[in-house]
């Protein structure tokens, strides 16, 4: 059985010529023949950007490129066809998709409505500042799509608060008087219920009931296999966990579900995981950050903590591990682009380790032309066969220097088994273990052909250069 590899299969600057759905159809071969599992996608839904936006401006979500609205029929990617099309393709070699799903607001609406709403400050969303009536752009009608696959209007009682007011053009936060921020939501800037748009009310009982009806509707209409669950810090807690639990209910299926939980503290990721009785995963955001400081760090990162206080660490089985994504690459608001050298070695702990649910980025493996950056394509396809070829057995951890660590894998047949060994510091070597099994056997970096033989205790000595890496494997 395969060993899980997800793929984000899109970055922040794709180009908006409404193809990536086509290259994915035309990918997916490719991609099951090197090992990629599962494919997360980019919210295929209409945005208010049209053709430009990314996704994450939600207007309709039930438009995947159908209606002509916000001046296009396609979105970003494509039709709502090809879209069909290419998740058809992918379940054909045996890929799973996730869909991402992006309920925390909505943005481009098609009317404006009077409302009294409290400005808030922007640091404590809990002070009001002054209350006063505001125009706010909150009548959601979707006339394009006039009333297809659902008739649900969305208006000022569907949302909790807006940040722009167009009688006076003032950008503030401002929360609707009958309206109250969701409690079980980030305590950061005192509430972090409100982030972008009109922010939608998940405790409304219309707007619940039209969300679980919808995520239906979607697994019906697209067959999807999960979700990556978007901006999980600004929406209470029990909403999705409802709302999963719902959808596994009445379609009996696994729908793996993955969310964004934006922090690099491990137990607001811990107690988020337990409020939902772990019903989901969560990305490991503390390991990214990891990468990101050894990577800039100039070797004084000490090695043996890198997979301290970390998701992948504490809670594997609700971790999905990644190196970099559309929000960290270069240009975004949270940009921790972790360095080129070390980029290889994020990608060695994240593929070459039992722990965690790894999450290739696009960016990384096909690089990004907007920035000229490198494309890690040939080394991440020999870690993905590695994963699924000879990472079995034992797997022993060699996390006892500063500068230089290492694990093996003892392997449960002949030509099974690896070792690896990271340095971010000068150079040097390591003695690792393989088992009594591997006894006398040859061992050769996939690098630099290096070739050692282990010991009668299946023990060898790994060298490494400096800022560098070693995978080794038994040679034929």
């Amino acid at each position: 059985m395969k060993k899980g590899v997800m793929m984000q299969y899109f970055h922040w600057d794709l180009e908006n010529d409404g193809t990536l759905w086509k290259k994915l159809k035309d990918d997916v071969k490719h991609l099951s023949e090197v090992g990629i599992t599962a494919l997360w996608l980019p919210p295929a839904y209409k945005g208010q950007a049209g053709i430009n936006d990314v996704g994450y401006g939600v207007y309709d979500l039930y438009d995947l490129g159908e209606f002509d609205q916000k001046g296009t029929i396609r979105t970003k990617y494509g039709t709502k066809d090809e879209y069909l099309d290419a998740i058809k393709e992918a379940h054909k070699y045996g890929i799973d998709i996730y869909a991402d799903m992006v309920f925390n607001h909505k943005m481009g609406a098609d009317g404006i409505e009077d409302v009294i709403a409290d400005t808030v400050k922007s640091s404590d969303r809990d002070i009001v500042i002054d209350e006063e009536k505001i125009k706010a752009w909150t009548r959601f009608d979707f006339k394009g799509r006039n009333n297809k696959y659902s008739s649900f209007k969305w208006s000022s009682k569907h949302f909790t608060g807006v940040d722009f007011d167009d009688h006076t053009k003032k950008k503030a936060i401002y929360r609707f008087k009958n309206e109250a921020w969701s409690e079980d939501v980030s305590s950061e800037n005192g509430n972090y219920d409100y982030l972008m748009g009109a922010d939608v009310d998940v405790d409304d009982d219309e707007v619940k009931e039209e969300l679980y009806r919808y995520g239906l509707w979607y697994l019906d209409f697209t067959k999807v296999d999960g979700f990556r669950l978007d901006a999980l810090k600004h929406i209470d807690s029990d909403f999705f966990k409802g709302w999963i639990n719902y959808l596994r209910e009445k379609t009996q299926k696994e729908l793996f579900t993955v969310g964004e939980y934006w922090s690099n503290d491990l137990k607001e990721l811990l107690a988020y995981l337990d409020k939902n009785e772990e019903a989901l995963s969560l990305f490991d955001v503390p390991l990214h950050y990891h990468f990101f400081e050894i990577s800039n760090g100039g070797g004084y990162f000490d090695m043996r903590d890198i997979l301290k206080d970390t998701l992948t660490n504490t809670r594997s089985m609700n971790s999905v591990s990644f190196v970099e994504n559309h929000d960290t690459q270069i240009g975004q608001a949270l940009q921790t682009v972790v360095s080129d050298w070390f980029k290889p070695m994020a990608y060695a702990i994240i593929l070459l380790r039992n722990e965690g649910y790894p999450c290739v980025f696009y960016g990384d493996y096909y690089g990004i032309s907007k920035y000229k950056t490198k494309p890690f394509k040939d080394i991440i396809d020999k870690m993905i066969y590695l994963r699924q070829n000879k990472m079995t057995g034992i797997q022993r951890d060699h996390f006892d220097d500063p500068d230089i660590i290492g694990w093996t894998f003892e392997g449960e047949k002949d030509g099974e088994g690896l070792a690896v060994i990271l340095d971010d510091g000068p150079g040097g070597q390591k003695k690792m273990s393989l088992g009594k099994r591997n006894a006398f056997k040859k061992m050769v970096d996939i690098n630099t052909g290096k070739v050692i033989t282990l010991d009668e205790d299946g023990d060898g000595i790994f060298s490494v250069d400096g800022g560098s890496f070693g995978i080794y494997t038994f040679s034929a």
